[in-house]
């Protein structure tokens, strides 16, 4: 069984080219994913940027940042589409279901500690503090 892991790519995309040419690159990127069995969870065209250092005499490029979720097998052939493609300058690609889930480990553990810290009180114990001590004052007026 193959296992799903989540990859990010993002691709800088030559400034020459128009917002609909980026936007059928983006989409043929995308078939290319789908067609090698993984899912696009998310597509986000980040826009005409900067770049860091000058590439290929150019110092802007669009970015754009495709989510995928998949076994390898269509990130493998999404690279080298995008290797032989001259419109686009760079790539890069980062698997990153392993760091989310140790992010939301970390998440859960600080959670915990804080609920055991004494003193601290727990958002459901803080958003009831004020209505007992409003309860408290009335019943203390009344007597």
């Amino acid at each position: 069984m193959e296992t799903k892991r989540q990859y990010e790519v993002v691709f800088i995309v030559d400034p020459a080219m128009e917002d609909d040419e980026v936007t059928r690159l983006t989409d043929t990127l995308k078939q290319i994913a789908t067609d090698q069995g993984g899912t696009v969870t998310k597509t986000e065209s980040l826009g005409r940027r900067p770049l860091a250092y000058e590439i290929l005499h150019k110092t802007e490029g669009n970015f754009v940042l495709l989510e995928i979720e998949g076994s390898g097998r269509e990130i493998a052939e999404l690279e080298r589409r995008m290797r032989v493609n001259d419109r686009i300058i760079r790539y890069i690609t980062v698997r990153v279901d392993e760091d989310r889930r140790r992010a939301e480990k970390f998440r859960a553990k600080r959670a915990r500690k804080a609920e055991k810290k004494p003193g601290s009180q727990s958002a459901a114990s803080r958003a009831a503090a004020p209505a007992e001590f409003a309860a408290a004052e009335e019943t203390k007026d009344a007597a």
